[in-house]
């Protein structure tokens, strides 16, 4: 009895792994045209929807991610590829508020205010994705966010009819993301079963 629970909690610990590491590929392939890492290349889009992350991370320091976005945002502006920017994050308590803080430092780096929109309800990639379409009435746009989150944005978008393309922004070195790139997996996982109970 005890070998035969055994082997069912190693089948079934094999049969996730598989689940992840599949889910996890077929999202890349499945995108990776719609990915784009150049500003000369990528295609105007009247807006860029830049996802949310927090400024901060342990210790005060400056979080890479929301850095990296914050520049990705402002390349795509002066170069004419965006002409307004939907910043999409969480604000869910009065100490924590992703869009008004990333707001604050597009502005300071030069980018009109009028020029930029918020979304207080972007608690999810799920969320952020589908209240560009059916909130901001947009469902032709890019992406603004690491190469990995793009990849997940992106697979949402598509299975639910919203045209989108993606501009990555700078990726974070590995050592700094190792929790980050297992979470991510675990979040593909979850989006499929979001998408599947709609």
């Amino acid at each position: 009895m005890r070998k035969r629970i055994i082997s069912f909690m190693l089948r079934a610990v094999l049969a996730l792994l598989v689940l992840i590491f599949a889910t996890d590929f077929w999202v890349s392939h499945s995108v990776r045209k719609q990915l784009y890492d150049s500003v000369q290349e990528i295609e105007h889009k009247k807006v860029g929807l830049l996802l949310g992350t927090s400024k901060y991370v342990s210790r005060g320091h400056v979080n890479l991610y929301y850095k990296y976005r914050i520049e990705a945002a402002i390349k795509l502006f002066r170069a004419g590829k965006i002409d307004y920017i939907l910043v999409s994050g969480d604000n869910s308590t009065m100490q924590y508020d992703e869009p008004n803080t990333m707001k604050r430092d597009l502005i300071d780096a030069g980018i009109p205010a009028d020029r930029i929109f918020l979304d207080y309800a972007g608690f999810r990639t799920l969320d952020s994705i589908l209240r560009c379409y059916k909130v901001f009435g947009q469902d032709d746009f890019i992406v603004i966010s690491q190469p990995f989150h793009n990849e997940r944005a992106l697979y949402i978008a598509n299975r639910k009819d919203i045209n989108a393309i993606a501009f990555n922004a700078e990726r974070v070195p590995g050592s700094y993301s190792i929790r980050v790139r297992v979470r991510e997996k675990l979040a593909r996982v979850k989006m499929m079963f979001d998408l599947l109970v709609n």
